[in-house]
């Protein structure tokens, strides 16, 4: 009677880890899609509040897997590993039809080749770099995983080489962000930030943590001056992650000793994004999100010139804009460390505003936002057929 309860739970048990809030804004619309092709499951293991409003059984509150930095996990490792093995145990216990692995690479690759050696089905779901920097990662995954969900297509080449079955599934912010939604909406983000809709606006998203914006901020808010004196009527955004940052931001922007119209937004960076001409980014997935909004933009980043003697000699990748990475040659001007000076900054700005470089360049976005969009349930029915679950399974007949 016991073998007959494990495997009923094994039928309809799906189990996800997702570690930071990114790996939980992707998890809940994974949990959505397997729910309509496969209702009768049920999902187990960590998860944030995205996850958990989609009907998961959270084990562990998401925060305890959140570190940073190479000191934090160091600390945290015990816990970390009592974490592990708790997953492990129970898993192996109960075993689900499949794992799947929400980013989080380290954790989830470790915990997928643990339970890949028990007889258990194992996703990763969002690639690793692998194709940016530390390509020889690939033969620990071909190991850990029997699927790899990728959120870009060109991602598929490096793990179809190692002989990893891999599907290209969309880029959830793709569906997420409607195709004209950047001009559909400009205006009333114009409007709820209390500007015209003939106001030249620059939007500046200096980065998401405190290191970018004290590398990068000075440069953009000097940036931001120059193209102030050039054209005197343009207004200035800048988004801050949070209340922290906007400080910092502020601090930052009273040092300049500049007297420019700038506003500061915290938390809100999709309205910032969506009422600007032109921005001015950090490098990061906030490129995508300007791309996907058709917005033409400048990427530059800088880092501590010892941090980038060591990235960029590790990094393989000829872009660092997702924009470009994504077209395969340069769509956006990147200006990194040396390079993202003040004068080069505001320059190639100035050179957005002109309709036609502006105009080729929402063209040539929107086909991308185009490549990013697949069909629906696409992530679902992959894991459903690694695991030999036709999708549907249990689904109510609700034909007249």
């Amino acid at each position: 009677m016991a073998n007959s309860d494990q495997a009923e739970t094994k039928s309809q048990t799906i189990a996800l880890v997702a570690g930071e809030a990114s790996g939980d804004n992707l998890g809940a619309p994974l949990i959505r899609e397997l729910k309509q092709k496969y209702p009768n499951a049920r999902f187990v293991g960590v998860g944030g509040p995205a996850m958990i409003a989609e009907g998961m059984d959270s084990w562990f509150d998401m925060e305890r897997l959140s570190v940073n930095g190479f000191v934090d996990p160091i600390k945290r490792l015990p816990e970390l590993l009592n974490i592990l093995w708790t997953i492990r145990s129970r898993l192996l216990r109960s075993p689900p039809i499949c794992f799947v692995g929400v980013d989080f690479n380290f954790f989830n690759l470790l915990l997928e080749g643990m339970l890949r050696k028990r007889g258990i089905k194992t996703v990763h779901y969002v690639s690793p770099t692998v194709w940016a920097w530390r390509p020889g990662r690939i033969k620990s995954i071909a190991r850990n995983v029997d699927l790899m969900l990728t959120l870009y297509p060109f991602e598929t080449d490096i793990y179809l080489k190692n002989g990893v079955d891999v599907a290209f599934v969309g880029h959830p912010k793709a569906y997420e962000i409607e195709l004209d939604e950047g001009t559909d909406k400009k205006a009333a983000a114009r409007q709820m930030l209390d500007y015209r809709e003939d106001d030249p606006i620059v939007a500046i998203l200096p980065g998401s943590r405190r290191s970018e914006v004290t590398y990068s901020g000075p440069d953009f808010f000097a940036a931001a001056g120059l193209i102030k004196k050039a054209a005197p009527g343009c207004r200035f955004l800048v988004a801050a992650a949070n209340d922290r940052l906007a400080s910092n931001i502020n601090s930052l922007l009273l040092e300049s000793g500049q007297n420019l119209d700038i506003k500061v937004v915290v938390g809100r960076s999709r309205e910032v994004l969506t009422a600007a001409d032109v921005v001015l980014v950090n490098s990061g997935t906030a490129t995508l999100e300007a791309m996907l909004l058709k917005k033409p933009m400048v990427m530059s980043y800088r880092l501590g010139s010892a941090t980038y003697a060591l990235v960029s000699r590790l990094v393989k990748t000829k872009y660092f804009a997702l924009p470009n990475i994504l077209a395969g040659h340069e769509l956006v001007p990147e200006l990194i460390q040396k390079d993202a000076t003040p004068e080069a900054l505001s320059k190639a700005v100035l050179a957005l505003f002109n309709p036609e470089t502006r105009d080729s360049l929402i063209t040539k976005f929107d086909t991308i936002h185009r490549q990013l969009r697949v069909e629906k349930y696409e992530a679902a029915e992959a894991i459903l057929t690694l695991c030999g679950e036709k999708p549907g399974h249990g689904e109510a007949d609700v034909s007249p």
